[in-house]
């Protein structure tokens, strides 16, 4: 009678299906609690970088699981391709941040007034170089200021409007009592897509009886890369405007 080795199970299997669940819970996890506001944004990043770390041991192992497989013939082949998956799937978001890392210009404060940006809650100053605002420039042409034919006091009434439909939080509104102003600021915490990384916004009105000028700044807290966010925010807020302020008046303004 023949005898034939009996087949073992390669341990890298296990580990790579171990790890990677283990990732895509942490990943779960801190992403809910940071949600939630029982996470803190720097350990909140620290425990990302933790679960890219992991999702790539998981990787690596069901790469040795897969060539002890295929050289000996050992098993785990189930246990290494859940291992597989599940860490592709859990580095999925930082493939595609990265694709926008490379896509995007390393900026993190856009403003539609480079010269005189508005001021943010915390007085954060707008400290960006020549090169960074044809970077700008070139990289979202659409962000643009807006000026209406609109007395000052509407104006300030539809930027309320539209700034209540975002769900930021602290929002700082402007009391209408105080709408003669020619200027007026509006400060407001907003949160970056998907990751939800805080991010300070700040729109000036500026006017008069006759005419108003909206500019607006969106300037990420961590970071020196916003892979497109706050040029995106800043986009679909003055549209929404332009489509408010054509809603209240019947006639399309913009710039």
């Amino acid at each position: 009678m023949t005898a034939f080795p009996e087949r073992q199970t390669t341990m890298a299997a296990g580990w790579s299906r171990r790890t990677a669940a283990f990732s895509a819970v942490l990943l779960i996890t801190v992403w809910t609690g940071h949600h939630f506001g029982l996470v803190e944004t720097p350990a909140y990043l620290w425990v990302l970088a933790l679960v890219a770390l992991l999702a790539a041991f998981a990787l690596l192992f069901a790469g040795w699981a897969f060539a002890r497989l295929w050289n000996f013939g050992d098993q785990g082949g189930r246990d290494l391709t859940a291992g597989a998956l599940i860490a592709l799937v859990v580095l999925a978001p930082y493939a595609v941040a990265s694709w926008w890392a490379l896509t995007f210009p390393p900026l993190s404060d856009i403003s539609t007034d480079l010269e005189t940006a508005p001021a943010l809650a915390d007085g954060r100053i707008f400290a960006a170089t020549p090169g960074e605002w044809r970077l700008q420039a070139q990289a979202y042409p659409l962000v643009n200021g807006r000026r209406y034919d609109l007395p000052f006091s509407e104006a300030v009434v539809m930027v309320q409007n539209v700034l209540r439909r975002q769900g930021w939080k602290n929002s700082t509104m402007p009391v209408l009592e105080n709408a003669e102003a020619r200027e007026l600021l509006i400060t407001a915490a907003a949160s970056s897509f998907a990751l939800e990384l805080p991010v300070d916004v700040a729109i000036r009105v500026a006017g008069n009886e006759e005419i108003s000028v909206i500019d607006m700044r969106s300037a990420s807290r961590y970071g020196r890369h916003d892979l497109g966010d706050n040029a995106d925010r800043i986009v679909r807020f003055l549209k929404e405007l332009d489509q408010e302020v054509t809603g209240q008046t019947g006639i399309e303004q913009g710039q």
